[in-house]
C-alpha cells in the first residue's frame, strides 16, 4: 500500500478511545474498530433489515448487511486511490448503517414519529448508541469502545440541541467543522452503493423496468455503452454490466474531483481537513446526473404503489408495537423493562430499532393476534 498522504488519519493522530486500553498487538486500531462492529450483534441482525423490500419479499434482494459490505468495498477503493487510511474508511462502512430500524426509512420514520415527545429518533443517532452503549460484549465497559474517528464518521448529522448533548463528539456541528476525509468519503459511497443497487433490485423486482430507465442519462449512457461492445447482451447480463459501469464512473468522479478540491484548498494536515469546506465530491455534472437518478428512484421505486402498501403495514406495526409497550412495559424482555425504568421511551426505542423484519413482524403477532404466544 501506498504510504499515506498527510491528511489522512494515522492510528497516531486518532483521539483515541473513550476507554483507555492496550495497543492492539497485530492490527491497527481501526481494524480492531472493524472486527469489533463485525463480531457485534447489532451487524449480524443487519442480515434481516430491509433497504427498500422487506425481508419476506424474496431472497435475492439486497439487505442491510449485503449494502454495508458494498459500501466498504467502494470506500475501500475510494480510500486507496486517494492514499487515505483505509481501515478506518471500512470501519466507518461497517458501521454506519447499525442503527436502522426494521422495515428502512419507513420504520425509522415511523419510529421517529413514536418518539417526538421524547427527542425524537435517528438512525444514525443510534448506531452511535449501540457502538458507545448497548452492545454487551466485553468485561470493562459498555458498546464497542471504538476509537473518536471511527464513532465521528458514524454521525453524519447532527442538530445542534443534540450535538451539545454529545461534547467533542458533536462540536464540529456547532462551529461548522468538517470530518475526515475518510468519513466524507464513506457518505457518498453509501449514495452510490444505494442508488445503484435498487436500480437493480427495483429492475428484479419487476416495479421498474428497462424502458422507464432510458429517460435517465446515467442509465441511458452507460447501457449504450454495453450495447455497443456486447451487441448481443440482455437480461441481468446488460443490467448488470450497465450499474457496474454506473458505480465506476462515480467513483472515479469521486475521486478526481476530491483530489482537485484537496489541491485547490491547499490541505496538508488531518487539521487542515477539519478546518476546509466540504472535500469529498462529485463534480458538477455527475452530481446533477446523480440527483437525477435519485429523483427517477424516488418517483418510481420508493413512492410505487406496492412499496407504498408495504410501509403502510411496517408503520402499522411499528406504532403498535411503541404503543403497547409504553402502556405496559412488562410486555418487554426483562433487560429492556429495566432500562425502562429509567427512560421508558428511550428503552423502548431501542428494543423496537435491533428488531429485524420478521422478528418485528412475529412480535406484533404475538402481541395482537388471538391464539399467538
Amino acid at each position: 500500500m501506498a504510504e499515506l498522504a498527510a491528511y489522512a488519519v494515522r492510528g497516531e493522530n486518532s483521539r483515541g478511545r473513550r476507554h483507555a486500553e492496550p495497543a492492539p498487538a497485530a492490527r491497527s486500531e481501526f481494524q480492531r474498530d472493524r472486527d469489533r462492529v463485525v463480531h457485534s450483534t447489532a451487524f449480524r441482525r443487519l442480515e434481516y433489515k430491509t433497504q427498500v423490500f422487506v425481508n419476506h419479499e424474496g431472497d435475492l434482494f439486497r439487505t442491510r448487511l449485503t449494502h454495508s459490505i458494498e459500501v466498504a468495498q467502494i470506500v475501500r477503493t475510494l480510500a486507496r486511490a486517494l492514499r487515505l487510511n483505509e481501515d478506518l474508511a471500512e470501519a466507518i462502512a461497517l458501521s454506519h448503517d447499525l442503527g436502522h430500524t426494521p422495515f428502512g426509512h419507513a420504520g425509522q420514520e415511523a419510529l421517529n414519529d413514536c418518539m417526538r415527545e421524547h427527542g425524537g429518533f435517528e438512525h444514525n443517532l443510534q448506531s452511535l448508541r449501540i457502538v458507545d452503549l448497548l452492545e454487551e460484549r466485553y468485561g470493562g465497559f459498555d458498546g464497542l469502545n471504538l476509537t473518536y474517528e471511527t464513532r465521528e464518521g458514524i454521525l453524519k448529522h447532527c442538530a445542534p440541541a443534540r450535538a451539545r448533548e454529545l461534547g467533542e463528539l458533536g462540536r464540529r456541528f456547532l462551529e461548522g467543522r468538517r470530518p475526515s476525509v475518510e468519513a466524507q468519503l464513506c457518505n457518498l459511497a453509501d449514495e452510490i452503493g444505494y442508488n445503484n443497487h435498487d436500480v437493480d433490485d427495483g429492475l428484479r423486482s419487476g416495479l421498474i423496468g428497462l424502458e422507464q430507465l432510458e429517460a435517465i442519462g446515467i442509465w441511458r449512457r452507460h447501457a449504450a455503452e454495453v450495447r455497443r461492445a456486447f451487441p448481443d447482451i440482455g437480461g441481468r447480463r446488460l443490467i448488470h454490466e450497465t450499474v457496474r459501469r454506473m458505480i465506476n464512473t462515480l467513483a472515479v468522479d469521486l475521486i478526481e474531483e476530491t483530489r482537485r478540491n484537496i489541491l485547490a484548498a491547499g490541505v496538508a494536515s488531518l487539521e487542515d481537513v477539519y478546518r476546509a469546506p466540504q472535500l469529498a465530491a462529485f463534480s458538477q455534472a455527475t452530481h446533477e446526473e446523480h440527483r437525477e437518478l435519485k429523483r427517477f428512484l424516488n418517483r418510481n421505486l420508493y413512492q410505487h404503489y406496492q412499496v407504498l402498501r408495504m410501509t403502510s403495514k411496517a408503520r402499522r406495526i411499528i406504532n403498535d408495537l411503541f404503543a403497547a409497550f409504553m402502556q405496559d412495559t412488562r410486555l418487554l424482555p426483562p433487560q429492556y423493562q429495566r432500562r425502562a425504568q429509567a427512560d421508558k421511551p428511550r428503552a423502548i426505542a431501542d428494543y423496537i430499532a435491533g428488531m429485524t423484519d420478521r422478528y418485528a413482524i412475529r412480535e406484533h403477532r404475538r402481541l395482537f393476534a388471538v391464539g399467538e404466544i
